[in-house]
């Protein structure tokens, strides 16, 4: 049988009498239940690790040995395991130097807490022991674990074995110290079918085929973290090349897709170069491969060495990939290869500082990108990330950068904006406080003291308070450790600049945090510059010895948070407002300050603190923007404010989409339908965007023209009349005409999902294909999302449904929550369905009918993002009402909807 094949390699495995069953629980072992952290009786030191996949079957076989030092005197090993069955004839622990085995008395294996607890007869010996464990597991398909993914070849479908450990999930591959603190090394032993290729974190020491099977062993690895570990056993074809100090790069893919590796080779090798250079060392490992999975709830994993991504995240097809398809490939790669320095050789202490992997890995990423392709403007396209930061952590339901974790049902929940985004953010912003070069060389420092080990946040800012010789510790602490951040707000009164701070709410009303807030503001130019630490609620600054006669204090803009490198938001009085608008369409500011200052209008309009009026103003002011970053948050907030218009004043609707046409159809004619020779990237990009957004609002001519080309698609795939980039405008286009009685579009948009195998055309499709204004259309796409055809991974991108869909897919949602909580419950997927549904909603009693819905139904694992959502749909419903009293809304649209850009 597979799991006695297995056992019997052990040279001292027991023989199996005992079956798979496990004794019952204990008083005496109720001190182990319902603990964030193991006990540290004893820790690892080493693993050796032999598993045995079953690909047909979807099962798997394993046994570990692990090091152990017992450091305590106690009775008791406590270790992680979940979703196994452990053989009780397999566990004994070896003692060193007396060679002493000594056997359980006890075994429970608590599923609850993931944990298994073994009790002895005896006390064990202070010192390094073995601990052997043989056990048996399912290949699930949840996408965490050790997984099976699917995949086809030569028309037949076959399995892949995947493993997805983190956060906490090595534990369902084999028993362990499933948390980052508990470093240890690994050796890795496959048993796999012979023609398959076998990956782990190292490379392969010994290869022994017999017959059908082949014994794969791997060198051992330096100390990492569980999380890290990873096995990956399927058919894959690869690309090769070698950095300048000889580490091989390899990118598997499914067999006959190598071309569309070579652009992630290309940017891993020189990215390991300047990673190199930038961290002050070497990428620890001889080896880096980089997998594309077919089924992978992330974007992509650091795993030591052997690092997976979903297929869109990696590969890179020149024909059917679109510019921003590309910008994707090279930014994810760059953050998960930061995470072999971040992450993987200096390693979180817990999970509250899990933002130190991910915030870093982020903004490095950017670091990266942009000293790779500096064409691409990715540092103004970081406002994106920034932004998506200061939304979440405007809601009271946010939380702060280090966040506590009492359970690891609550990890997956905080892989989220605040991690990531304001992590980065925070991150941008200290460096530009403390400078590029201190700031680069105390992390060099950081990351030499703790190589191999593990670091809290302290640790960081201790490196960089050495380097700088700044407070570090003191200014960040106001950020790290309470959620939030301010808004500044700034008003010219007796010839002084008067600055005040309170923490702002996306709700309206006003948090009592407080912050040490790095000032910069300029002037009238970008010559006349001011940095300050706003350590109070409040300050002021002398105008005439700031200026110095540098310029007209009566009517010179005064932009603060320049090129938006602070996490704040700023709010300005009516005359500073009114000299900024003036100095946007006289060109005088760079992209970033005037991104900046329309996502803060927006903010302040959406709390409340601004007219509508007020902001449709300042957006006019954008008529001649050419940026893609900005014109790209132009659209955003031009798509958030017509579905509020839309509940609000919905007799306002047609005039609101009048003015946003008239906004975007200079930008979109210029750039025209084809691609330009040698345009650039942003171009490109901007060119999808542009025309998607003329679709969504009911361009005539955009509708008509995207048909057009969409026909020509239909019997040409090729056709260059539909090249990637403007593929997504096209499908919007073709679902904005799509209703039950005219279904052709929607029905040739399926045929070209089921016909295509790139990943990446198959999400552009899902994501256009909701967009219907039919409910009955989003009802069945909603449905097509639940099917067989739609990859697990891949269901989220079809739930950005119309205004006209939202009902629809609430009910649709609640119809079938049993099926979904079991389908994708087990990870962050499920997160997805709550926030996509319920967030776009505005009326308070909508708030709480999904309340009592799921007043039943809530779990740790989307706790906190349904408060987060009903807490939108709340500031939803309250700048709607806001939006319904406004007074002279009507004449402002109008007005603006008639005018002539």
């Amino acid at each position: 049988m597979l799991f006695l094949d297995l056992l019997l390699v052990e040279k001292d495995a027991k023989q199996l009498g005992h079956g798979l069953s496990v004794l019952p629980s204990l008083e005496n072992m109720e001190q182990f239940k319902g603990q964030p952290r193991l006990p540290k009786f004893a820790v690892p030191k080493s693993y050796g690790i032999r598993l045995k996949p079953d690909l047909t079957a979807c099962k798997f076989a394993g046994f570990v040995s692990i090091d152990l030092d017992v450091v305590d005197h106690t009775k008791y090993i406590v270790l992680n395991a979940a979703e196994l069955s452990v053989d009780s004839g397999s566990v004994s622990f070896t003692t060193r130097g007396i060679s002493k085995v000594l056997e359980p008395s006890r075994i429970d294996l608590v599923e609850e807490d993931e944990i298994l607890v073994l009790e002895f007869a005896e006390t064990l010996p202070i010192g390094i022991g073995l601990l052997k464990i043989g056990f048996e597991g399912t290949l699930n398909d949840k996408m965490k674990g050790f997984y099976r993914s699917t995949f086809e070849h030569n028309g037949e479908k076959k399995n892949m074995a995947v493993t997805q450990f983190e956060p906490a999930d090595a534990r369902r591959c084999f028993p362990c110290w499933d948390e980052p603190a508990c470093k240890a090394t690994f050796k890795i032993t496959l048993d796999v079918p012979s023609e398959l290729v076998a990956l782990s974190n190292m490379p392969i020491i010994e290869e022994k085929v017999d017959g059908h099977l082949k014994t794969v062993a791997y060198q051992e690895s330096p100390v990492m973290s569980t999380y890290l570990v990873a096995v990956v056993v399927g058919l894959f074809d690869y690309v090769e090349d070698h950095t300048s100090d000889g580490v091989k790069v390899r990118v598997y893919c499914q067999v006959g897709k190598a071309n569309q590796g070579k652009f992630a080779l290309n940017v891993a090798v020189k990215t390991l170069e300047l990673y190199k250079g930038y961290f002050a060392m070497p990428y620890s490992l001889p080896k880096l491969d980089m997998v594309a999975i077919p089924d992978f709830a992330a974007g992509a994993m650091e795993n030591y060495g052997l690092v997976t991504y979903r297929e869109t995240a990696l590969l890179y097809d020149d024909q059917h990939s679109a510019a921003a398809n590309k910008q994707r490939v090279a930014t994810v790669v760059a953050h998960e290869l930061a995470h072999q320095w971040f992450g993987n050789l200096v390693t979180m202490e817990w999970w509250t500082h899990l933002w130190l992997n991910e915030g870093f890995a982020t903004w490095v990423s950017y670091l990266a990108t942009d000293s790779l392709f500096p064409e691409w403007n990715i540092w103004t396209q970081f406002l994106d990330e920034s932004t998506a930061g200061l939304r979440l952590d405007g809601l009271a339901e946010s939380h702060p950068i280090e966040v506590e974790i009492n359970h690891a049902g609550e990890i997956d929940e905080i892989f989220d904006a605040i991690s990531y985004r304001k992590g980065a953010s925070v991150i941008r912003m200290l460096q530009n406080y403390l400078g590029a070069e201190g700031f680069q060389r105390s992390l060099a420092a950081y990351i030499k003291r703790y190589a191999c080990s593990n670091a809290k946040t302290e640790d960081l800012w201790a490196a960089l308070e050495e380097g700088s010789g700044e407070p570090v510790n003191k200014l960040m602490n106001s950020w790290t450790k309470q959620k939030g951040y301010p808004a500044v707000s700034v008003k010219v009164k007796d010839q002084k600049l008067v600055f005040d701070q309170s923490q702002f709410l996306s709700s309206g009303s006003q948090g009592d945090g407080q912050w040490i807030v790095p000032i910069t503001l300029c002037c009238g130019s970008y010559d006349v510059r001011k940095n300050f630490l706003l350590q109070s609620k409040s300050e002021t600054l002398d105008i005439k010895e700031f200026l110095k006669d540098k310029t007209d204090a009566a009517s010179a803009w005064i932009k603060l948070n320049v090129d938006q490198a602070g996490f704040y938001r700023v709010k300005y009085d009516e005359d500073l407002a009114a000299r900024l608008r003036y100095a946007i369409e006289n060109k005088f500011l760079s992209a970033t300050d005037r991104f900046g200052i329309l996502d803060d209008s927006f903010a302040l309009c959406m709390a409340r603190q601004q007219s509508l009026t007020s902001l449709l103003t300042l957006m006019g002011a954008y008529r001649e923007e050419l940026d893609y970053t900005v014109l790209n948050n132009l659209i955003s907030i031009s798509c958030k404010i017509a579905r509020i218009v839309a509940d609000a004043v919905p007799e306002l609707l047609d005039y609101m989409k009048q003015f946003f046409i008239g906004l975007f159809q200079n930008s979109a004619e210029r750039l025209g339908w084809e691609p330009k020779p040698g345009e650039s990237h942003l171009d490109a990009m901007l060119r999808g965007d542009l025309l998607t957004a003329l679709a969504i609002f009911g361009h005539d001519l955009t509708l008509s023209e995207a048909s057009r080309r969409f026909q020509s698609f239909l019997e040409d795939r090729n056709t260059p009349l539909l090249p990637p980039d403007i593929r997504k405008a096209a499908y919007e286009a073709v679902m904005q005409r799509v209703s039950t009685s005219e279904r052709s579009g929607y029905e040739s948009l399926l045929r070209v999902y089921r016909e295509t195998d790139l990943s990446q055309e198959k999400t552009r499709i899902l994501s256009s294909l909701a967009s219907s204004p039919d409910p009955n259309i989003t009802l069945e796409v909603l449905n097509f999302l639940l099917s067989s055809e739609v990859r697990s991974q891949d269901a989220v991108y079809g739930l950005g449904v119309s205004r006209e869909g939202r009902e629809t897919a609430w009910k649709w949602l609640k119809d079938n929550w049993e099926h979904i909580s079991k389908t994708w419950g087990a990870g962050f997927l499920i997160t997805r369905f709550v926030s996509a549904i319920i967030s776009p909603f505005a009326s308070f009693e909508k708030a709480k009918e999904v309340e009592e819905f799921f007043a039943s139904r809530s779990k740790p694992s989307i706790a906190r993002t349904l408060k987060q959502s009903i807490e939108r749909i709340h500031i939803n419903a309250n700048w709607v009402e806001s939006v319904k009293n406004e007074k002279h809304l009507a004449d402002a649209v109008k007005e603006l909807a008639y005018r002539k850009y």
